[in-house]
């Protein structure tokens, strides 16, 4: 309705290559072109079936037709200790059919812009979009922070401790930041921005708004 590229995210978890080839059937028959193929969220005391990593996943989906991208952790994965071996996981997913990286959230540029000369120097040349969220309040960003592993720079503790008592200047304060954050990548070079809203629409506006600005 709206002319839109949109993406289908599809994890593989549990899944087995059966319930995986059925999904990706209903979505080709759906006129799904995209899937960002994710590994999901670990079950505990669950063994992995047919698909570890999304890694696994990815040459699946690329098989069946689709336009197949996969995540990016600028700062390392949660689960990886060893900045290294994200690297490694990464380039990984690219041999693997990977035609473009969308990132886990962050909120210090300068940690994109290192994570980006790794990349080069690993040959990952896919492109890389970059995953922002605006913060709205300090329990979300507590929670992104532990599930994530995203590092909290100086000035966003700072708006933390000024707005703590000030739920909505802190909402606007972390929506301003993002867009901020935004201008500078679009500044920077990033080869695509993408912004977790959260559906809320005035996040969308306003860094729609921001970016279009630029220049």
């Amino acid at each position: 309705e709206y002319g839109l590229n949109m993406m289908a995210h599809l994890t593989c978890m549990n899944a087995d290559r059966a319930g995986i080839d059925s999904v990706l059937a209903s979505m080709k028959a759906a006129g799904i072109e995209n899937v960002l193929s994710l590994r999901g969220d670990a079950v505990p005391g669950a063994t992995p079936k047919d698909f570890k990593f999304a890694k696994d996943l990815i040459p699946v989906a690329r098989e069946a037709g689709f336009c197949v991208g996969a995540a990016a952790y600028p700062e390392g994965h949660i689960d990886c200790l060893d900045f290294d071996e994200s690297i490694r996981h990464l380039k990984e997913k690219q041999d693997a059919g990977a035609q473009f990286f969308v990132t886990q959230l962050f909120f210090d540029n300068d940690y994109f812009y290192r994570f980006r000369e790794r990349c080069t120097s690993a040959r990952i040349y896919a492109p890389i979009t970059c995953g922002i969220m605006p913060f709205l309040s300090k329990q979300q960003i507590q929670r992104m922070v532990f599930m994530c592993g995203a590092s909290l720079p100086s000035p966003i503790i700072k708006l933390l401790a000024r707005y703590e008592d000030d739920p909505a200047s802190l909402r606007a304060a972390g929506i301003e930041y993002a867009c901020k954050q935004l201008v500078d990548l679009e500044e920077h070079g990033a080869d695509g921005l993408h912004v977790y809203t959260m559906n809320h629409p005035d996040i969308a506006r306003a860094c729609t708004e921001a970016i279009r600005c630029v220049g």
